[in-house]
């Protein structure tokens, strides 16, 4: 009866045994070693795909919890690190092969790492390589996760009123007396301007009523202030000359659509 009892317990450690290197905790013996196609495009048949990225779970998480252990030194942190790297991007190949047999979609699943318990919990460079465990604390690791230095705070608004004063609002921009005497400069080049333009038209007016021997219409003597306000207000009026010479043109043309 002995010989049957030890078929069945040598069943049985074979079995455990294959689980044990299925999962990672011990390395495959040359004899039952199961390997996986280095390229997914080799493999035709969407559960073979499904099979090996369940492989891959498995030996990433084993790896995570292995990993967790600070005592194992600093190779070999590194290199578990980069072992659970790799078989990230190996479960990635065979997702991706998956979509392509007409299979599950799993980019949008959690990671394999969010899913192998708290010591899974990872920190990612820029470039996509990530540190699990204690390979996080690793010299020179844990400076390229620091948090960036605090950027410069907004202002609330009391502190911003607190800065407005009498020059914010420009009070105190004439105090040297400069705007002043920039203000009179221009108001007296306005004013000669405005003279000269009021004084060309009213000669010119004058000497069209002489020219055509009407009497000239002479205007009233203004002071200079009114002859401001009248050039500043109204276009100069036309004279009398120029007034009878467009009636008369008026009264030429309807005499014209008239005979036509």
């Amino acid at each position: 009866m002995a010989r049957p009892k030890e078929k069945a317990q040598n069943m049985l450690n074979r079995f455990l045994r294959a689980k044990q290197e299925e999962l990672g905790v011990v390395k495959p013996s040359s004899q039952n070693k199961r390997t996986r196609p280095w390229r997914t495009s080799e493999v035709e048949d969407l559960p073979s795909c499904e099979r090996y990225r369940s492989q891959v779970l498995r030996e990433i998480g084993a790896k995570v919890l292995e990993i967790q252990n600070a005592s194992l030194g600093e190779a070999a942190l590194r290199d578990l690190n980069d072992a659970i790297n790799k078989l990230i991007r190996e479960k990635g190949s065979w997702e991706r092969r998956i979509v392509e047999l007409g299979g599950k979609r799993y980019a949008q699943q959690p990671s394999a790492g969010g899913n192998a318990g708290d010591g899974a919990v990872s920190a990612a460079r820029s470039d996509g390589y990530r540190y699990f465990g204690a390979a996080k604390d690793l010299p020179g690791v844990k400076e390229l996760f620091e948090a960036p230095p605090a950027q410069d705070r907004k202002r609330s608004r009391a502190e911003m009123l607190r800065a407005v004063d009498a020059d914010y609002y420009g009070f105190r921009d004439d105090d040297t007396g400069a705007l002043a005497d920039a203000e009179l400069s221009a108001e007296r080049k306005l004013r000669n301007h405005a003279l000269t333009q009021w004084e060309k038209s009213r000669r010119a007016a004058e000497d069209a009523a002489k020219a055509s021997g009407a009497d000239a219409h002479v205007l009233p003597s203004r002071s200079v202030d009114e002859a401001l306000e009248l050039a500043a207000v109204h276009d100069p009026l036309p004279g009398r000359a120029e007034i009878e010479a467009r009636m008369l043109e008026h009264k030429k043309q309807e005499l014209l659509a008239r005979l036509s």
